[in-house]
């Protein structure tokens, strides 16, 4: 059985819910935003600077660094609190909870860090503009038009987010082993669906 399972979702698709479904029903490890201040832990870099790249590209378009390789800069080195080397000491925390237990783990460029692995299973999770409007509503108190809003702007920033450090689509199917679209399927289905290609693992 694949002992990690990466979640990377769209905005107000429910895969953060699903995730801490799944974790639950299985019985292993939930991450999520926990990671950063387990790789500001680690680094010693303040946890706001990790926040203020999580899951986005801050500062000017011509970014230093690209796509992920791994490497780590000492504390000494002028580059040390950049958006690239706080990203590698999130990579290396995402690979060493991996190495250490089973765990769902939850956006993050998880499937790319974690690729080349055969105990990995890399879910994505959509859904219509409908259906996650209607549940930004619920979560934030917004306005249908501010959800919409939040939305388009969340994906945008996920999106290039995950090409900057991956070279990949994030919408790609080929990315991943499962795609859920939850527009007209409860949360309750896609945990049986993934449970289920689990156990079609266990067979191999």
């Amino acid at each position: 059985m694949a002992q990690i399972i990466t979640i990377a979702r769209e905005m107000g698709s429910g895969g953060r819910t699903i995730g801490k479904m799944l974790s639950e029903d299985l019985g292993i490890k939930y991450y999520d935003k926990d990671l950063i201040k387990l790789a500001s832990e680690d680094s010693g870099i303040n946890e706001r600077f990790f926040g203020l790249v999580d899951e986005k590209l801050k500062g000017s378009f011509l970014r230093k660094g690209g796509v992920y390789k791994g490497e780590l800069l000492s504390p000494d080195h002028r580059d040390f609190t950049s958006d690239q080397n706080l990203f590698n000491f999130q990579a290396k925390i995402i690979k060493q909870l991996a190495d250490k237990e089973p765990a769902v783990i939850v956006g993050r460029c998880a499937d790319f860090i974690l690729s080349g692995r055969r105990d990995v299973v890399k879910v994505f999770v959509y859904s219509n503009m409908e259906t996650a409007v209607k549940n930004v509503v619920d979560m934030y108190g917004v306005s249908e038009k501010e959800a919409q809003k939040i939305i388009e702007r969340t994906d945008k920033e996920r999106s290039e987010y995950y090409r900057h450090y991956t070279g990949r689509d994030w919408t790609n199917a080929k990315n991943y082993n499962i795609c859920l679209d939850t527009s007209n399927m409860d949360y309750t289905k896609c945990i049986e669906i993934i449970k289920s290609y689990l156990k079609l693992l266990e067979k191999e």
